[in-house]
């Protein structure tokens, strides 16, 4: 099975979430900014919401996605918006790429919220959530 990790981190959270998830399943974590060179049967994309989007950055991951990709399951984290979904959707479904149902979410420290997360209760968790992805 061919997986592919991409990762969009402002402030190391989602970055934590990413390797986590790459340890795991025997990948390797890799930047929105480096594109998919291969087909892959599963993408993790590991984001957060920013000012109730995602970064144009990862939209242009998305849009740039020129190989085949069988399906694509979303990791997010965030101090207050919840999963990602509603922000990338379209952009997945307007290149044929199916979303899983199930995403992975946890909180992410900004400020005062959040302190100390991701945790390694959350970075356990992501790993699980992806070793159960690629069954």
């Amino acid at each position: 099975m061919k997986i592919a990790i991409r990762y969009y981190s402002k402030g190391g959270n989602t970055k934590k979430i990413a390797d986590a998830a790459a340890r795991a399943v025997g990948a390797e974590a890799k930047p929105v900014s480096e594109p998919l060179t291969g087909d892959a049967d599963i993408l993790f994309l590991c984001t957060a919401p920013y000012k109730f989007d995602v970064d144009n950055e990862v939209k242009a991951f998305i849009n740039g996605i020129g190989v085949s990709v069988g399906r694509a399951v979303l990791f997010s984290t965030s101090a207050s918006v919840r999963p990602i979904r509603k922000y990338v959707e379209k952009l997945f479904a307007e290149k044929g790429i199916p979303l899983e149902k199930e995403e992975f979410f946890c909180g992410g420290e900004f400020l005062m919220l959040h302190k100390g997360r991701p945790n390694e209760a959350d970075l356990q968790d992501a790993a699980d959530f992806a070793r159960k992805i690629t069954g």
